[in-house]
């Protein structure tokens, strides 16, 4: 296994050099100039060509590219950011991602706990009233607008029940982990966020996990299963189970990477300094070294969620090998 893990994170080298280069071409060919945010549209030549030199633009762009690549391999986040001077690209980053896996940890496990769930007991239920009431609930849950959600909650679940209680349960925007200890601080700032990123997600969870489910039900194996006289319980909820773990890991290492990115409308609508909303706004400023950085990191984690995916492969199905 450990011989599969060291050739994949080999292979995905030369894509990772890749990424890398695209972006800095990208930012560098179709982007406006930079030096333009800090002087200014009427700057003179003089001034931006100073503010070109102290930002490292003046250099060839290979030697950009391999400068920054030093920094990632090295861990060098201490280029000060263009968007907001005074302030380094580690300390963004430092400060960015505790907010967003304070709200796409725990909405990723409830998520999967309940969607699970909800499609083991629509499957068992298959054709009948339970089965019937579930999938519409999630096709209604699907069709709403994310922005819908957000706007709904933040009006009754923030502003009408402070008015309601006379208190202010869920915040309707800011990030204060002190405030009033951790857990209370969590329950005002990210509670909200999560409700309604479990609500979103779960329409499209759950209708995917009852179709794998329902497949699956149809297998040699589940009328072996029944015909050695196991219960229809033991055969759904023990036997399917484990048999439909592939496709269920699958689903949910493909969000892996967002556990970082975070929900860019989330953190921005509730006004949540995660990385989603650090890098809507290092796109705004033309902040490239932040925008370089946290697509750095994104990178790394998919491709480090893709390697995990195969490994868990084996790991809860025998007959799968890492070859």
């Amino acid at each position: 296994m450990w011989n599969y893990i060291v050739r994949r994170l080999l292979y995905n080298i030369p894509v990772y050099l890749g990424i890398i280069l695209l972006l800095m071409a990208l930012l560098r060919v179709g982007a406006a100039d930079p030096a333009y945010t800090f002087l200014g549209k009427n700057a003179e030549p003089g001034d931006l060509e100073r503010i070109r030199q102290q930002l490292g633009l003046d250099k060839p762009f290979l030697v950009q590219y391999f400068h920054f690549l030093w920094d990632v391999l090295t861990l060098n986040f201490e280029q000060e950011s263009w968007g907001r001077p005074g302030r380094t690209v580690g300390e963004m980053l430092s400060t960015a991602y505790i907010p967003t896996l304070m709200i796409t940890v725990p909405g990723l496990m409830i998520t999967a706990t309940i969607s699970i769930c909800v499609a083991l007991i629509s499957a068992f239920n298959r054709g009948r009233f339970a089965d019937r009431i579930l999938m519409v609930a999630a096709v209604v849950g699907m069709s709403v607008s994310f922005l819908v959600y957000i706007i709904v909650g933040q009006y009754y679940g923030a502003f009408q029940l402070k008015e309601w209680v006379g208190t202010e349960v869920f915040a309707i925007e800011g990030f204060d982990m002190e405030k009033n200890g951790f857990i209370s601080g969590w329950l005002t700032y990210c509670a909200l966020p999560v409700i309604i990123s479990v609500i979103v997600a779960m329409g499209y969870d759950t209708r995917f996990y009852r179709a794998v489910m329902v497949e699956e039900s149809t297998k040699d194996y589940m009328v072996t299963a029944k015909a050695k006289g196991a219960g229809r319980r033991k055969v759904m909820f023990v036997h399917m189970l484990k048999n439909a773990m592939i496709p269920i890991i699958t689903r949910i290492m493909t969000t892996l990477p967002f556990l970082i990115v975070g929900s860019v409308l989330l953190e921005y609508y509730f006004n949540i300094p995660g990385m989603g909303n650090r890098l809507l706004g290092a796109i705004a400023d033309k902040d490239f070294p932040v925008i370089q950085t946290f697509t750095a990191i994104f990178a790394v984690v998919f491709i480090l969620s893709n390697i995990l995916t195969d490994v868990l492969y084996a790991l809860v199905d025998p007959r799968v090998r890492l070859q």
